[in-house]
């Protein structure tokens, strides 16, 4: 009877067992199969298809999302209250809490920079207003005291009487936006609707009702109803960024996401919403190159890839971990992406100024840096002494409120670790990006001279025509060679402005023709030589121009590490009949043309001499303004011209550059 009932017991203890092992296998979900997901896009719209919708709804949640707990759940905001950094937070919002939105901005002043391309008269009105707000709201939920609610209306009615969201420059030439002929999204206006819908979740009964629904009107019809319907259209349209792989797709289709799962309350719409967001993202993913290149230059790689990420959290904690963006299809080239700004780095804080990129960003730093760091293996940021420092020591102030939602999650690390040792921040004798084209060789002479040099293609994103473009850095200034971009006003993206023309990078120029702009006319590398002491990079940079004649034209960088240095350039060409051929030393330093064969640089950092010769004929030097008045690295910048005398039918010109300490 006893081994009876123990049977019955193990009967009935199994019988358990299997019906509750039963009901976990029917509510388990599975984690959403990226590259299966992607599989069934349509190739024509960013819109889920029915199959990719039908994989969504396993794992989208019955909720909107909730960025953070809502200022009700005291015990997730006293306890930031609590923190030195969120004490900090409540300073700097009350630091603003006098002051008035700057928006709306006159008709006059929206058409005046939409036809100007001039952003200094309304550009800083909209962020100032919007970062006030944020901290507005931010504030409150931490404080709890109702003394920012006031402000917080005042700011969001103000936000809402705009006619248009966007930046005018981003508006048609008719100002179709303004005139309410269209909707669009860009950078502004994501932003604009992520801030109305913190503003609704965060603070949900605190702010009257009347304000609530407008807020809910607003956001679905500037944000939520444009975006499902741009991603669902296969026609061009006003900013057509979301089939893009520039760092605008991440950007605005983070926000874009984001005020959709946050504010809509149709379930529909948010997995749309999310569905659109990941099948863009394949797209921005492939503007990257396998070896973690970004062509936009380490700027726009924090812009840009710092919105993936921050668009990647957001699902992650929506989804409890089944969407992984993280990941994504390919998690060895996100890791590789993560790491950029790691390997972009010429030396002491300073990079190339390729494309629109800028020589005064270096590591992975601030909030892109970190997750970086915590999801995908980068190192982890690290404060930097010197002029060029520019790493937070507290994670009080990560810029967008959305941001800084995700920093107090992480506080400790969004501290930036200052004990790393100077052997783990010394950066590698070379890098080489052999995807795109990009080789950076690091001299290691007690005060450095390196140089980067690309070959890469003349459609990149914020492309230049610079096949055969370098940079120079002497210590931690860029001394000579690419000279930036020309800062963003009305004629700045023409193909033949003379900061994004091959005229004004230090590339060769044939018969008066520049490099031409296209995918095809492109740059290839196919010698390298890597040591301590000697670098070596040729590449064939031909077929970047359209010159019938011309045969061969190969560029090769040299740099002799030993003393104090020697970083030299050849290029070699032949051609079927005489050409003009020439090339150009470009700065935008102080210089002095000492004889027709030298010329001294000056800069912070110490000056450099650059020798130019040639044993195929005689050469002239011509210097000349670049007749741009605004660059992002400095005007005035400089063309110094080295030309042959007469035409030849094969050639080569060197530029021997030394430093002088």
């Amino acid at each position: 009877m006893k081994n009876i009932q123990l049977s019955t017991l193990t009967y009935v203890l199994l019988i358990s067992v299997v019906t509750c092992f039963s009901c976990n296998t029917e509510t388990k979900v599975t984690p959403l199969d990226i590259k299966e997901y992607l599989s069934h896009a349509r190739t024509d719209i960013m819109y889920p298809s029915d199959k990719q919708i039908e994989m969504l709804r396993s794992v989208v949640p019955e909720h909107a999302f909730q960025p953070a707990p809502p200022i009700t759940d005291r015990s997730y905001w006293d306890k930031i209250r609590s923190t030195t950094y969120g004490k900090e937070y409540l300073e700097l919002a009350l630091d603003g809490l006098d002051q008035a939105p700057e928006v709306p901005i006159t008709d006059s002043i929206y058409r005046k920079a939409n036809l100007e391309g001039n952003r200094g008269i309304y550009k800083p009105r909209y962020y100032r207003t919007m970062g006030r707000l944020e901290n507005f709201i931010l504030a409150e939920c931490i404080e709890n005291e109702g003394r920012f609610l006031p402000q917080i209306g005042v700011y969001i009615k103000a936000i809402n009487d705009m006619k248009s969201w966007l930046h005018p420059n981003h508006d048609n030439a008719n100002n179709d936006v303004l005139e309410g002929r269209t909707k669009a999204i860009d950078l502004g206006a994501r932003l604009f609707g992520t801030d109305l819908a913190l503003a609704k979740v965060l603070l949900a009964d605190k702010l009257p009702d009347e304000l609530r629904k407008e807020i809910a009107s607003e956001l679905q019809e500037r944000i939520i109803d444009t975006y499902l319907d741009g991603c669902s259209s296969s026609e061009d349209r006003l900013l057509d960024w979301w089939r893009g792989s520039s760092n605008w797709n991440a950007v605005c289709s983070s926000g874009s996401m984001f005020t959709t799962i946050a504010a809509s309350n149709d379930r529909d719409q948010r997995i749309a919403a999310i569905g659109s967001a990941l099948n863009s993202m394949k797209s921005f993913v492939n503007g990257f190159g396998d070896d973690g290149y970004c062509s936009e230059g380490a700027g726009y790689w924090s812009y840009g890839f710092g919105h993936y990420l921050y668009l990647a959290q957001i699902l992650y904690d929506y989804t409890e971990g089944q969407i992984n963006l993280f990941e994504f299809d390919n998690p060895e080239k996100l890791m590789a992406v993560g790491s950029f700004p790691e390997r972009y780095e010429i030396q002491n804080g300073t990079c190339a100024p390729f494309a629109d990129g800028s020589s005064r960003v270096s590591r992975s730093t601030g909030f892109t840096g970190t997750l970086s760091y915590i999801h995908l293996g980068a190192r982890k940021p690290t404060p930097r002494s010197g002029r060029r420092s520019n790493i937070r020591r507290s994670p009080v102030y990560q810029g967008e409120a959305s941001y800084q939602l995700i920093s107090w999650e992480y506080p400790e690390a969004f501290l930036p670790d200052s004990t790393t040792s100077a052997a783990a921040d010394e950066l590698p004798a070379y890098t080489y990006f052999d995807q795109f084209g990009m080789v950076i060789s690091r001299g290691k002479q007690e005060v450095p001279f390196s140089i980067a040099i690309k070959a890469g293609h003349n459609d990149e994103n914020h492309n230049h025509m610079d096949v055969g473009s370098y940079s120079i850095v002497l210590d931690r200034d860029h001394v000579s060679g690419d000279i930036g971009a020309p800062s963003y006003r009305a004629g700045a993206f023409d193909d033949d402005n003379p900061a994004r023309s091959s005229w004004g990078h230090p590339v060769p120029r044939i018969d008066n023709i520049v490099q031409s702009k296209g995918r095809e006319f492109a740059g290839t590398i196919t010698t390298t030589e890597f040591s301590e002491t000697y670098d070596k990079v040729v590449m064939d940079i031909k077929a970047a121009y359209e010159v019938p004649s011309l045969q061969t034209l190969v560029r090769t960088m040299e740099n002799d590490k030993s003393g104090r240095g020697t970083i030299s350039i050849a290029d070699e060409f032949s051609s079927s009949e005489p050409i003009a051929f020439g090339t150009a030393i470009m700065t935008n330093n102080k210089y002095e043309v000492v004889n027709e064969n030298t010329v001294i640089i000056d800069s912070e950092d110490g000056k450099l001499k650059a020798e130019v010769f040639s044993d195929h004929g005689v050469l002239k030097i011509k210097d000349e303004l670049v007749p741009v008045e605004h660059l992002r690295e400095g005007a005035p910048a400089y063309r110094i011209g080295i030309d042959f005398v007469e035409p030849l039918t094969a050639g080569t010109i060197t530029v021997k550059y030394t430093p002088l300490l």
